[in-house]
């Protein structure tokens, strides 16, 4: 999918939390109906209280999810990452499948949640949505909200990034309230992104088996005039095998290489010309095993809306997904580039191990790399994702705010 500020002339937004803050709407290909014909629209169908997008919600705020006679719940996850920590608001369905309510307690202040909910109606099919709303930061005080989760194990490439509550001023002594160390050692560097993003990582990929750590001195320290951190404790991520994927757009072949040795070679289709896929390096930030992708919320008219594109990687903040395409003929992979952006690689709907989207969906890690080669399109922009392997290490050092 195009970034949306190519056609609206906007800022592209500071990165937020990826579980929690990159709504899982968006993404690229080509429109599809319902049983009837008609495209399904997952909050006509699946309603979800707070609003996507809500902010400032009280510790004693309703979080609620519904569906209308004829549909019924079969998952509802609402859960917060703070602090790197993901904690699930217990709750459950009601006996009937209309309606999930938590188990009770108070939402977690400074936090951010998601709310996942899968719906299926007496046809068999299933509808998505992913919303997400955050709750009421105290005043005077900022807090970071940082990716990947803590304990988490991810490829090679994974970025960490930083997104603070309130815009800092005094970036000196933010970046040097957080440390970040690797084991086996490896220097490592932060770069700013505006005012409220911070983003570390080496000069190279992480080598296979290091353990990060990440040390937050945040509490007391000062971001701006009268606001101060509030964060004091120590996180960490292991990263697993390399993979690294390498998308032709010209071939219509994407080479999939694990620790050097090609493992893969699957024929896809990219985007075509009038909505050419974004060359240059790009880091896996979330995977969904069903998502919609709607063209409108990317920028785009009413050109598409499907409800339940299978086997979703998303690649960049703007839109771009690696996602699994049943609705193209097996002849379109390997031969013809015709999304409006993204990465399609064959699958049936509902999604299945077997086919070559299935099968890189269970073989990728959060922080894989995949790079796209010989594309009409400019670079993606650093901060478009985690996009900052896009930077050389001299102009990755110069965003740092420390000497």
């Amino acid at each position: 999918m195009r970034q949306l500020t190519k056609r609206t002339g906007a800022g592209v937004a500071a990165a937020l939390v990826w579980a929690g803050l990159m709504a899982g709407l968006g993404g690229c290909g080509s429109g599809i109906g319902g049983s009837n014909g008609k495209p399904r629209a997952p909050e006509e169908a699946i309603r979800v209280v707070p609003d996507d997008g809500a902010k400032g919600i009280g510790a004693n705020g309703k979080v609620e999810v519904h569906v209308p006679e004829g549909r019924r719940l079969e998952q509802v996850t609402v859960y917060s990452v703070t602090d790197g920590q993901r904690e699930v608001l217990p709750g459950a369905v009601s006996a009937d499948g209309l309606t999930w309510k938590p188990d009770g307690g108070r939402l977690a202040l400074g936090s951010e949640y998601s709310v996942d909910a899968v719906a299926s109606d007496g046809d068999g099919h299933t509808l998505a949505r992913h919303t997400t709303f955050t709750t009421f930061v105290p005043p005077h005080r900022f807090i970071g909200y940082f990716t990947p989760e803590n304990g988490s194990t991810v490829g090679t490439g994974m970025i960490l990034s930083f997104n603070f509550s309130h815009p800092v001023e005094n970036r000196q002594e933010v970046e040097r309230a957080i440390r970040v160390t690797a084991s086996p050692s490896v220097p490592v560097r932060g770069h700013w992104f505006g005012s409220s993003r911070l983003d570390f990582r080496p000069s190279a990929y992480w080598k296979p088996g290091t353990r990060v750590t990440v040390g937050m001195r945040l509490r007391d320290v000062q971001a701006a005039p009268g606001v101060y951190g509030t964060q004091r404790k120590t996180v960490g991520f292991r990263v697993g095998r390399s993979q690294v994927s390498r998308v032709d757009t010209a071939a219509h072949t994407m080479a999939v290489r694990r620790d050097g040795a090609l493992i893969a070679t699957l024929p896809v289709t990219a985007g075509a010309r009038k909505h050419t896929t974004y060359n240059g390096k790009m880091v896996v930030m979330e995977k969904r095993a069903v998502t919609r992708m709607n063209g409108r919320t990317v920028g785009f008219g009413g050109e598409y809306d499907i409800p339940d594109v299978p086997h979703a990687m998303r690649l960049t903040r703007s839109g771009t997904f690696l996602h699994g395409n049943y609705w193209a003929s097996a002849r379109t992979f390997g031969a013809a580039n015709t999304s409006h952006g993204c990465v399609g690689l064959r699958d049936v709907r509902g999604g299945s191990a077997r086919t070559p989207a299935g099968w890189l969906f269970d073989h990728t890690l959060i922080g894989d790399v995949v790079e796209v080669v010989h594309s009409p399109d400019t670079r993606v922009a650093p901060d478009n994702g985690l996009g900052g392997w896009n930077l050389n290490w001299s102009r990755w050092t110069s965003g740092s705010a420390l000497d």
